[in-house]
């Protein structure tokens, strides 16, 4: 793979040592695994071939990988979240602990707490003292990776649309180039999220560094509010009054549609609302 490819990857995260899954990106496998997670959208991961946003020996495996042939490496700490630092780790007092976390019910061994802006894990709590850590959690583990590259992105526009869905979690994106000029149409759902206007910063910046384009446009579509319920129910609210059309006129509508002319007038009304039906 050349640098600056991009692809997608399904793969499975496992602690070396212990075996267990950490992560992955295939629903079967964190079903077996009892990992799995309901709310979550289970799809290959959007990378960029020595782009620098995955650990060392991972980018280093992808530059060496095939696609469509599954792949399986060890990564040593050094190469992975590097080893622990023990200038990283915190002794503080239980009093100052709990005056940092909002909810005190809420520590374990494990937990996230966040002092003085710093966030680690509580490692130690007893005797009046709590050990934070703020080594990254897969410090110093071994880690095992299974990996497939289940697609090289060639095109330019399908780049654009896979860095933008792996960037902000939402899809449904319009990209269209003019030359070198590129146009995206934000989704709905877009325009409601707190972090759009900070992330359109982002997504320039991570654009420009995959592909060569111009300018980047960003359009914003603002439907009528109440778009698409009133169409969703329009047939049911205009539905024709059969009930105040005369026998004769609902005996021609029989006749025509094929269905028994005989009866009273609400028998003719039922076959014919059945019809429509």
């Amino acid at each position: 793979m050349e640098e600056g490819t991009i692809v997608h990857v399904d793969y499975e995260l496992y602690n070396n040592e212990t075996g267990d899954l950490i992560e992955t990106t295939r629903e079967a496998v964190a079903k077996e695994h009892d990992n799995h997670q309901e709310d979550r959208t289970y799809e290959p991961m959007v990378c960029i071939v020595g782009g620098g946003q995955l650990i060392p020996g991972f980018e280093a495996a992808l530059a060496d990988a095939k696609k469509g042939k599954e792949t399986e490496i060890v990564i040593a700490p050094e190469d992975a979240y590097g080893e622990k630092d023990a200038e990283q780790v915190e002794t503080i007092s239980i009093d100052k602990l709990i005056q940092a976390v909002q909810d005190p019910n809420s520590l374990y061994i494990g937990a996230p707490v966040t002092i003085k802006g710093r966030q680690g894990q509580l490692s130690y709590l007893a005797a009046g003292r709590a050990r934070i850590d703020y080594n990254h959690p897969m410090a110093g583990k071994s880690l095992k990776y299974s990996f497939n590259i289940v697609d090289v992105i060639e095109e330019k526009g399908d780049k654009v649309t896979a860095l933008l869905q792996a960037n902000t979690g939402h899809s449904g994106f319009g990209v269209s180039f003019s030359g070198d000029d590129l146009s995206i149409v934000l989704p709905q759902t877009m325009l409601f999220d707190t972090n759009a206007a900070m992330l359109k910063f982002r997504l320039v910046t991570t654009i420009r560094d995959a592909i060569e384009c111009g300018k980047v446009s960003f359009i914003e579509v603002h439907e009528p509010r109440g778009f698409g319920v009133e169409d969703e129910h329009a047939d049911h609210d205009h539905a024709e009054d059969l009930s105040s059309l005369s026998v004769a006129e609902l005996k021609e509508r029989c006749k025509a549609a094929g269905l028994p002319v005989g009866g009273k007038k609400a028998d003719l009304v039922a076959r014919l609302s059945q019809k429509e039906e």
